[in-house]
């Protein structure tokens, strides 16, 4: 409970900072943003990738998360190219629209519904999966998509400048070779991780603008239906229908697959310019509207 109750505070926040003439919203939002894609997720990287123990169960789960990135790739560059989107638009929508919130509302209500057991469950698919991901794929779309003509070798460049995705690095070989981190390191970690939710979200209330003419509406829709309800809907026929898989396991992955917008993939959007607004309005509109779907999909569990 009291991770939605942090959520919602830090969205007003940023909404009531933006009414004080005085107040710098755009130095603030992008050093809000700097923090956390320089500190707060490589912290988080480096605190939980070293502690993963891979196994086969964690196929299901980390597929959830892939699947969910890879799909929202192919369509969205597919509709892009169709009708003339520009490669800021597609970026935007593959990184929003494809990772989930997985975490910081995934974990509160995993947790609630599928008591401890399922919250192991929830971080398998968040962990490997949903951070991997931005760690890796969401760096490469976003350094891709960020500006036409960009050579291989500048890609490449831009990828290992940026620190989560170096902290990655790190962590894998940190996690290879059994290499445990001294205990006070690791509290430091845990404590920066822990600030990024709330950062973030005053970040996207700072530039959430709620305009009945704005040109985003109609992209918004194609994100938050994507996101909110062909994820899901895809992953139950892939696993349910198709695969034949029925557990409490498939339940979880099917709820963290109908999870909002993943703050940080807003963020790293708005950090390489790719339409920010639009990043904002995924999260900002995306939270609330998600916690009608996830009880739609809940429903649709229980006959998992």
């Amino acid at each position: 409970m009291i991770n939605i109750i942090i959520i919602f505070t830090s969205l007003v926040l940023g909404l009531v900072l933006q009414n004080i003439r005085e107040f710098p919203i755009t130095k603030a939002y992008k050093l809000l943003n700097k923090i956390v894609v320089t500190i707060c997720l490589p912290a988080i990287v480096l605190y939980y990738i070293p502690k993963l123990k891979w196994s086969n169960e964690l196929l299901y789960p980390i597929g959830g998360a892939w699947i969910g990135f890879v799909v929202a790739f192919a369509l969205f560059y597919f509709l892009g190219k169709k009708w003339g989107w520009s490669n800021k638009l597609i970026g935007c929508l593959v990184l929003t629209a494809g990772l989930g919130n997985t975490s910081f509302i995934g974990y509160p209500v995993i947790s609630a519904l599928y008591g401890e057991q399922g919250l192991k469950m929830a971080i398998l698919f968040d962990q490997p999966g949903t951070v991997v991901v931005l760690s890796t794929l969401g760096i490469f779309i976003a350094t891709y998509f960020s500006k036409d003509n960009l050579k291989p070798i500048q890609m490449l460049i831009r990828m290992f400048k940026f620190p989560p995705f170096v902290f990655f690095i790190v962590a894998c070989f940190l996690n290879v070779f059994s290499i445990e981190l001294v205990d006070w390191f690791q509290d430091i970690l845990k404590g920066f991780g822990s600030i990024m939710a709330p950062l973030a979200l005053t970040s996207v209330g700072l530039q959430l603008r709620f305009e009945s003419k704005s040109q985003h509406w109609r992209f918004l829709g194609f994100g938050l239906l994507y996101k909110l309800i062909l994820t899901p809907l895809f992953i139950y026929v892939l696993y349910v229908l198709i695969l034949n898989q029925r557990s409490e396991m498939i339940k979880v992955v099917l709820m963290e697959s109908a999870m909002a917008s993943n703050i940080t993939a807003s963020i790293l959007a708005t950090s390489y310019g790719l339409k920010p607004r639009l990043a904002s309005m995924m999260v900002g509109y995306g939270i609330p509207l998600s916690f009608i779907t996830l009880v739609f999909w809940y429903f649709v569990a229980q006959f998992i």
